[in-house]
């Protein structure tokens, strides 16, 4: 029997049908140039959809944008889950995971962090509105480094805010540099990361 679908789950299939065309659209073309009816018409809808689950272009482009983030953030997060001491942190393997992610999007889809930045910035109105956002995405990452160092037996030597605010800075940076340059850094910036984590005493 075929299963019903809810008005909600029909609602949610529509969103992510023009959020996955909405990022292959910014990424290949950035902001400025990608039009509501290429985005559509790649989701098999029309521009009155856009609208009516998102309201512009912009807050759909800060869709976009969050999700992609949450979704980084989520690649690693089964890594840390299976590390049970500080000693077995793989840096390894978390660098080749941050590589597979990109490789994986494509050098067109990395960019969309820096027409993000260039948004934001051209955009105070835009910035005023997501600063909220922003500052939530450095809390809970700094809560979720916080509390896996101290499953992991460590203590940081910084702020775990701070460190989390250097992590979402450099991201794009390190991303975009690996690919431009052919040399990855994924393992160094994580070793420098990692350098501020020491076991706790006892």
């Amino acid at each position: 029997m075929a299963e019903r679908w809810t008005k909600q789950r029909r609602l949610e299939h529509t969103r992510a049908l023009l959020l996955d065309s909405a990022e292959e659209v910014f990424a290949r073309k950035g902001f400025e140039a990608a039009a509501l009816e290429d985005i559509a018409d790649a989701a098999g809808y029309t521009r009155g959809a856009i609208y009516s689950h998102f309201g512009s272009k912009a807050e759909l482009f800060l869709a976009v944008v969050e999700r992609q983030r949450q979704e980084f953030l989520e690649g690693f997060a089964d890594v840390i889950a299976a590390t049970h001491r500080l000693a077995d942190l793989d840096v390894d393997e978390l660098a080749q995971r941050w590589h597979v992610l990109i490789q994986a999007g494509g050098a067109d889809r990395a960019a969309l962090g820096y027409e993000f930045t260039l948004f934001l910035l051209r955009n105070p109105e835009a910035l005023e509105r997501v600063a909220g956002q922003r500052e939530e995405t450095a809390r809970a990452l700094a809560d979720y480094i916080d509390k896996g160092v101290a499953r992991l037996g460590g203590i940081l030597d910084t702020p775990a805010l701070d460190l989390a605010r250097v992590i979402l800075a450099a991201n794009d940076g390190v991303t975009l540099s690996s690919l431009l340059d052919q040399s990855a850094v994924y393992r160094t910036f994580l070793h420098m990361v990692i350098s501020h984590i020491a076991p706790a005493p006892g």
